[in-house]
């Protein structure tokens, strides 16, 4: 009866465990002021942060050595992201222009954010890109419009800065996103938005997708795989 006992009692200390570290709700730490964005994980203002791994593939296939740590924090009006992006080769434009949008940056490496606050339609939402060169792109999504990639003429005004540690092989990225770009609704601890990461890596001939939920797609605009971002106070 007591071995009986033991198994009962490790079984729903797993289970609880499990609940606890459910790997579909990512948490945004609060601050008090808005910092100047930086790329450096070990800043007072990112070290504070909670962290998730995009570390699968489209089928969700571990892909350990591009694992991409992304960390979030959130103030009063605005939402922050850090990526950290290890790789093997970049490719990325010849030519970049960091002071005008870039249309169709997804054709070269990026790191992304898809954020939705509408639960009741999930194909709305927004999506957020920039490159190890700091070029950028921001887009209002409708899937249910026939071109939604003509989304890319919004202007969120978000801030956003990159950085390639070629030495160490590894390229940052961190976004500052003002949260009237994502919802009318005044953000408060507890609120929860829809969300996925991405990241790409590598030529189109050698091309790798890394990601936090799997889409189980060629697309990565597959609204249902998304996770929850949930704003917490401490």
């Amino acid at each position: 009866m007591k071995i009986f006992a033991l198994l009962i009692t490790i079984v729903l200390a797993s289970s609880i465990l499990g609940l606890a570290q459910d790997h579909s709700i990512f948490e945004s730490v609060y601050a008090e002021t808005d910092p100047r964005l930086d790329t450096d994980p070990h800043s007072a203002f990112w070290a504070q942060a909670r962290s998730i791994d995009a570390a699968v593939d489209a089928q969700g296939t571990a892909v350990a050595e591009l694992s991409t740590q992304v960390r979030s924090r959130w103030t009063k009006d605005s939402l922050y992201f850090l990526f950290t992006c290890p790789y093997k080769h970049l490719y990325v434009k010849p030519s970049p222009s960091v002071d005008t949008e870039t249309y169709a940056l997804w054709n070269w490496n990026v790191a992304e954010v898809f954020i939705g606050s509408d639960y009741q339609n999930i194909k709305r939402y927004k999506e957020f890109e920039v490159s190890p060169q700091n070029e950028w792109v921001d887009l209002d999504i409708d899937l249910d419009s026939p071109h939604h990639e003509d989304g890319w003429k919004w202007n969120s005004g978000f801030e956003h800065r990159a950085r390639i540690d070629a030495a160490s092989h590894v390229w940052y990225v961190a976004m500052r996103i003002p949260f009237a770009a994502v919802t009318s609704v005044t953000p408060t601890a507890g609120t929860t938005f829809r969300i996925n990461f991405y990241r790409t890596e590598g030529s189109p001939k050698d091309a790798r997708e890394v990601m936090w939920r799997p889409t189980r797609s060629k697309t990565f605009h597959v609204p249902e795989s998304f996770g929850e971002l949930k704003l917490v106070k401490k």
